[in-house]
């Protein structure tokens, strides 16, 4: 059994995520302890208990340690299967969070798999639906990756009640050398539900009047839903890189556009081939993919760290961080 501590590099959920993500994948049976240490509220959290229930069904997997605010499960894989599978967080978890859980497992499935999630699709401290729909996916399909992601709707925090449908198709991966896109010009969406049109349309100007001060024309949308949920945000992308920012109570339209700009011109101002946030979301499945991947980031955060750390614990040493670098070596098992 493999054992990892969740209290390494970043001590979140990520260390987690990719956990039993590989676990799933490689039918090692995995034990993490010191589970989010690092967090206020060490422990399982509802969206990560919903992740690990998910590859639970996916996986035939016997589990311990399935509660909330548990800081040590054991995690151990059958068989995968595909399928038809719904998942509600309950809460406004995210469910792109709950996708890097699943994701990798269902591409080695016996069938399609579909996922049905119902959570948050535009909340804090996790990838945007748009960012997920318009950066990462995109990327990932390079390695070799058939999915497809349709949002149905959103959910803001606290109440959640977003929707999103995802198909995959089991997948053979080939690693690949990413170079720099060239940005000309840049795409968004400005979204709120429940919220007047005046919202998102002061967003999207805001982050356009910050984008043309920096010679970047922009495409914007404007979005306007009246749905369970009430919010707002914007995600703005151009090839491997993206912005975004999320509406609060009290927090003035022009300044959600302005975050997101500022974001993505932050990371457009580099010669390097990810934003930071891609950087980690890709590594999983270039180490199972066949061949090398390479690419260069902005930054290897802690989050790159943990993957580093879960990612050698299954396979062994695979992963190069030189600088701003990341050289993947894989293992062919999605091949």
């Amino acid at each position: 059994m493999i054992k990892i501590d969740g209290s390494y590099g970043e001590g979140g959920g990520q260390i987690l995520r990719t956990a039993i993500a590989l676990s799933c994948l490689t039918g090692e049976a995995v034990e993490i302890y010191n589970i989010r240490a690092k967090r206020p509220k060490p422990g399982l959290m509802a969206q990560h208990l919903k992740g690990i229930e998910a590859a639970k069904r996916i996986s035939n997997a016997d589990v311990e340690g399935l509660k909330i605010g548990s800081t040590r499960v054991v995690f151990k894989p059958k068989s995968l299967k595909g399928g038809n599978f719904r998942i509600d967080i309950g809460t406004a978890g995210s469910v792109t969070l709950i996708l890097q859980t699943v994701l990798l497992p269902s591409l080695a499935a016996d069938k399609e798999t579909t996922l049905e999630i119902r959570g948050g699709t535009d909340v804090n401290w996790s990838p945007t639906v748009d960012y997920f729909m318009n950066v990462t996916l995109p990327a990932l399909r390079e390695l070799g990756v058939e999915a497809e992601f349709k949002l149905i709707k959103r959910g803001y925090y606290p109440k959640g009640g977003g929707e999103v449908r995802v198909e995959i198709v089991p997948s053979k991966l080939l690693g690949k050398s990413f170079e720099r896109k060239d940005c000309d010009r840049i795409f968004g969406i400005s979204h709120a539900s429940n919220l007047p049109e005046h919202v998102p349309r002061r967003q999207a100007e805001a982050a356009k009047r910050v984008l043309k001060e920096a010679g970047f024309d922009a495409d914007i949308k404007i979005e306007v839903r009246r749905e369970f949920s009430t919010g707002s945000g914007i995600t703005l992308w151009c090839g491997y890189k993206g912005g975004s920012s999320l509406g609060e109570k009290g927090k003035r339209a022009e300044i959600v556009g302005e975050e997101a700009a500022r974001e993505i011109l932050s990371e457009l101002s580099t010669n390097f081939a990810f934003d930071k946030h891609l950087a980690d979301q890709i590594m999983a499945f270039a180490a199972v993919a066949k061949g090398e991947t390479f690419y260069t980031t902005s930054q290897i955060t802690m989050h790159a760290v943990s993957n580093k750390y879960v990612i050698e614990k299954f396979f062994g040493e695979c992963i190069e961080f030189k600088e701003n670098s990341v050289r993947i070596y894989g293992n062919s098992i999605l091949f």
